[in-house]
């Protein structure tokens, strides 16, 4: 007659300690690991928003070359604005209204929390980025303008990250009730740069994001090249024609 030995085929589980102390090592390694996925997380947010930014400059090459050199800037009373002009040159058609689909105009880095105006929720907006209108003239924005207009292009700011905030329309699509939403979308005066401590006006306050990306924003130049710059170099001078 054979006998088993119970002791010697019993399986044998981890005790309190034993699981206490594994969860500790993983807890420590997590620690240990966070700041550098986070880390890694935004670079990729940063690459993947230079990418966009490159694809929006080579739209526009495009659209420059069809309109003999003619580029959008800042809102035409509603009509055409940039983000609208250059959908043909990135696939899409023209009179699309819903831009949900768009990936192109988003920053992975624009922020999920907190809502825009109307209270409308910020991980829901489609164009994370604001276009170079300055004329130097007191609330007046540039409309089309010729890039042979520009002196060293290498050198002149076209696009840039743009700053969220509770008065920054979430786009969602072309249809806006409210034609002043669209003029929001532009650079035109000194306290839309980075430097601005004012964050509240929907007219006068900071449009550029002063550390979207490390302690700067991405920026697309009229050579169609994009780079990041740090906020403290930002100045109205990247943005002026000549």
């Amino acid at each position: 007659m054979i006998h088993y030995n119970r002791k010697k085929n019993q399986k044998r589980g981890f005790t309190l300690i034993e699981l206490l102390v594994v969860i500790a090592i993983i807890a420590l390694l997590l620690a240990i690991l966070m700041p550098a996925l986070n880390a890694v997380k935004k670079h990729a947010h940063a690459v993947i928003c230079l990418s966009n930014q490159k694809q929006i400059g080579v739209a526009a090459g495009l659209y420059a070359g069809d309109y003999r050199d003619w580029i959008p800037r800042g809102d035409e009373d509603g009509k055409m604005i940039w983000y609208q002009c250059f959908l043909p040159y990135i696939g899409r058609d023209r009179d699309m209204v819903d831009l949900t689909s768009l990936k192109i105009y988003r920053c992975g880095a624009y922020p999920k929390n907190g809502s825009g105006s109307n209270n409308i929720p910020n991980s829901r907006q489609v164009v994370c980025y604001v276009i170079n209108a300055w004329t130097g003239l007191s609330n007046k924005e540039a409309v089309a303008t010729k890039t042979t207009r520009f002196k060293s292009p290498s050198s002149k700011v076209y696009l840039a990250d743009n700053e969220a905030g509770p008065w920054r329309p979430v786009i969602e699509t072309l249809q806006v009730s409210d034609p002043t939403i669209t003029r929001r979308n532009d650079v035109y005066y000194a306290g839309h740069l980075p430097s601005s401590t004012n964050e509240t006006s929907h007219t006068d306050g900071r449009r550029i994001a002063k550390d979207r990306h490390a302690d700067g924003c991405n920026m697309l130049f009229l050579d169609w090249h994009a780079e990041q710059v740090k906020a403290k170099d930002i100045t109205m001078r990247m943005f002026r024609e000549k």
